[in-house]
């Protein structure tokens, strides 16, 4: 089982508090530190300092670190033409010297793209497109140098494109699809992805969701051994009831909500219910971090949570 580190910028951060997040969560030995990729921040509060670009943010974070790994839970895409994000991603990976993954989803809240005169379609045509996207990056990526790719597709059309740059990941950077849908996530998943990350959802969900990408991965004529299954959780650590009581309130959320659909409790009672994910068949769980100005927090979890799973 591996832990990883999962913030939400959008909610209010600044690049320099995601970067300390990052290099904490590196010194700390934790998997991964990824980050979600949206544009508006949702419910109340004060939207300072504004968005940061994902891309952007993580190819900077990647000269400022050496081991640990980098990705998005999910960039939209919907953001940017396919072309385009695989140059992105393949810069970022070679920043890393390989240590990027790409999670790449639909899209889904239409407020930010409102906001940002990003085209928003409804749902089929936003999976279609998603699907025409996984075609083409994995394409470009693949592409051997010196060879062209082209695509004609119903929504994007590539003309003997040098697809390059190539990331430095061989073959290509792991390809992360998330959702929870019954159809079109897993039938994605089954044909294209490294993984499949489930958010905030319960065991029982989980474990319907793995077998149902199991059955598509088979049908693309893949096992599904090839395909790590991971859930995404929120994460509140307390030993005592007065810290447990100061995280939940930093968060704006209660004990008993957290308890419920989350990772809340003490380090033993949260490693009892990450071993419950585990016998469903979760390799990897993306805790998600939403005071990242509490630095003790990823301390107290590594060493009573992760150390329990080394």
């Amino acid at each position: 089982m591996k832990l990883r580190v999962f913030i939400e910028p959008q909610q209010g951060a600044s690049y320099s508090q995601q970067l300390k997040v990052a290099q904490k969560a590196e010194e700390l030995g934790f998997d991964a530190f990824f980050r979600s990729d949206h544009y508006l921040r949702m419910g109340d509060g004060s939207p300072y300092p504004g968005p940061s670009d994902s891309w952007v943010t993580l190819g900077a974070i990647a000269r400022e670190t050496s081991t640990i790994r980098l990705g998005t839970l999910l960039t939209s895409a919907t953001f940017r033409a396919p072309g385009v994000l695989a140059i992105s991603v393949a810069q970022v990976d070679e920043m890393s010297n390989g240590r990027i993954e790409l999670g790449l989803g639909a899209g889904w809240f239409e407020a930010e793209h409102r906001a940002y005169g990003i085209e928003f379609p409804d749902t089929s045509e936003r999976f279609d497109r998603l699907k025409e996207q996984l075609e083409i990056i994995t394409g470009l990526w693949k592409t051997k140098i010196g060879d062209g790719f082209s695509y004609d597709g119903k929504y994007y059309k590539l003309e003997n494109s040098p697809a390059l740059p190539k990331p430095v990941s061989d073959p290509h950077p792991p390809i992360i699809i998330g959702g929870r849908g019954p159809k079109k996530t897993p039938a994605l998943a089954g044909a294209f992805a490294q993984e499949y990350n489930v958010p905030f959802a319960s065991i029982e969900k989980c474990k319907e969701q793995f077998e149902l990408v199991s059955v598509a991965a088979e049908s693309s004529g893949r096992s599904p051994s090839g395909i790590i299954n991971s859930v995404a959780l929120v994460a509140c650590l307390g030993n005592d009831s007065e810290t447990l009581t100061r995280r939940a309130s930093s968060i704006g959320r209660s004990i008993d909500d957290l308890t419920e659909n989350g990772l809340c409790g003490s380090a033993e009672q949260i490693v009892e219910k990450i071993s419950r994910y585990q016998e469903i068949g979760a390799q990897r769980v993306y805790l998600q971090i939403l005071d990242l100005d509490d630095l003790d927090h990823l301390r107290d979890i590594s060493d009573g949570v992760k150390s329990q799973f080394s």
